[in-house]
C-alpha cells in the first residue's frame, strides 16, 4: 500500500500528512520488541475536517482522522499512512531492533573511530533497554556491553548515532577525558545532537 493516494470525496480528507514523531509521549508497553510490527492507534477528531495525520509515538503509530470518516475509508487511509511512516523511518529513522542497532554501531566505528585509532572497538552486545530513564546510553567497558534507552527510538537517526558513538568511545576511554572528546567530536552532528538532547530533557522537566 506504500504510496497509495485514495481519492477524496466532499466528506473525506484532501491532504495526507506524515507528522514528525512526538518523542515526549512514552509508550506504556513494558516488554515491547523494537523489531516487532508497531501498534496502530486511530484517533477521531470532530475538529479535523480534511486531513489525515500520522506520527510515531514510541512503539505505536498514531493516525488522526476526521470524526465523520467511514470505517471503510478509515481502513484505506490508516493502511496508507502507516506505510508512509514506516517508509520514512526506513530512510531516516533510528534502528528499530538490537541487530540493526549493532550493525549501525559497527558502521559508526568504521567511519569515525577506525581513522583515529587504527582499529574499531568491538562491543560484545548493543541493545535497546527500557530501564534507563535518566540517561540516554550506557557502556560497561569490562563486559563490552552498550545499552541505549528506549526513549530515543522516536528520535532522529543522527541523534541516536551520536549517542552510539559516545558509548563506543567509552570502550576506548572510560572517562570523559580529553582523548574521549577528541574521539566523539569528529562526528559532524555532535554539537547539534547535544543541543537536541538537552532541549528534550528540559522539555520533559517542564511538562
Amino acid at each position: 500500500m506504500a504510496g497509495r493516494q485514495p481519492r477524496p470525496t466532499a466528506d473525506q480528507p484532501s491532504l495526507l500528512e506524515v507528522a514528525e514523531p512526538a518523542p515526549l509521549v512514552q509508550s506504556t508497553s513494558a516488554d515491547h520488541d523494537p523489531a516487532a510490527p508497531p501498534r496502530v492507534v486511530v484517533r477521531r477528531s470532530p475538529r479535523r475536517k480534511r486531513t489525515v495525520t500520522a506520527y510515531r509515538d514510541a512503539d505505536a503509530i498514531v493516525v488522526l482522522i476526521p470524526q465523520r470518516m467511514t470505517k471503510a475509508d478509515e481502513r484505506v487511509y490508516v493502511e496508507d499512512m502507516v506505510a508512509k511512516v514506516l517508509a520514512r523511518e526506513s530512510r531516516t529513522g533510528a534502528p528499530r531492533g538490537d541487530e540493526a542497532l549493532a550493525r549501525r554501531a559497527d558502521e559508526l566505528a568504521q567511519r569515525f573511530l577506525l581513522p583515529q585509532l587504527g582499529y574499531t572497538p568491538k562491543p560484545r552486545s548493543v541493545s535497546w533497554v527500557r530501564n534507563q530513564n535518566h540517561r540516554w546510553g550506557s557502556c560497561t567497558p569490562g563486559s563490552g556491553t552498550i545499552r541505549l534507552s528506549h526513549r530515543m527510538q522516536p528520535m532522529p537517526a543522527w541523534v541516536v548515532d551520536y549517542v552510539l558513538l559516545h558509548e563506543l568511545a567509552h570502550l576506548v576511554e572510560a572517562a570523559h577525558s580529553r582523548k574521549f572528546w577528541q574521539l566523539v567530536n569528529v562526528y559532524p552532528e555532535a554539537e547539534k545532537a547535544q543541543g537536541y538532547l538537552e532541549g528534550f530533557q528540559a522539555g520533559q522537566s517542564q511538562s
